[in-house]
């Protein structure tokens, strides 16, 4: 199911819809039931995964922000560069989507420095941008993204990025 994002519409995700997929023994406890099938204990929230979103332009920054929301993750979003490698170095992301033309430090520069940030080298990192000749993707690549997107930005196409990044 591909999420639709509809402006000033929220819709509660019905809660006899939701499951946890359990196993039993081996592996369970007879006495307390089941394990959930991701190992957890019983009544122990999984980690959402965590994105950082960087757009110098506040709306496509909040769009892409809510896009990830809707995939499950938890998302901090940043205005700039600089704003965000300061986010990245107090905190750890498991994808960070970034635009390339921004003010001041560049998506490029951003990506080269995240690269060499401890425990982000393999992050997956997503270029999302106006900048759509060859040679723009050629340097993302050369610069530390892992994939290379055009905008407008298709959420199919960007959460399939971050899907098959993080396998």
């Amino acid at each position: 199911m591909t999420p639709t994002l509809h402006a000033g519409a929220s819709r509660p995700t019905p809660t006899h819809l939701a499951a946890t997929i359990t196993f039993g023994p081996p592996g369970g406890d007879p006495a307390r039931g089941p394990r959930p099938l991701d190992g957890r204990d019983r009544g122990e929230a999984a980690p959402r995964p965590r994105a950082l979103v960087v757009d110098d332009a506040p709306d496509v920054a909040e769009m892409v922000g809510m896009m990830m929301r809707v995939a499950g993750y938890d998302v901090a979003t940043a205005l700039s560069a600089p704003d965000a490698l300061d986010i990245a170095r107090s905190s750890r992301f498991d994808v960070v989507i970034s635009d390339i033309g921004m003010p001041g430090m560049n998506g490029y520069e951003l990506a080269e420095r995240l690269r060499l940030t401890p425990g982000y080298d393999a992050v997956p990192l997503i270029a999302v941008t106006g900048f759509t000749m060859y040679e723009d993707r050629a340097r993302a690549l050369t610069a530390g993204f892992d994939d290379f997107l055009a905008k407008p930005i298709n959420t199919n196409d960007l959460l399939g990025a971050v899907e098959r990044l993080r396998k």
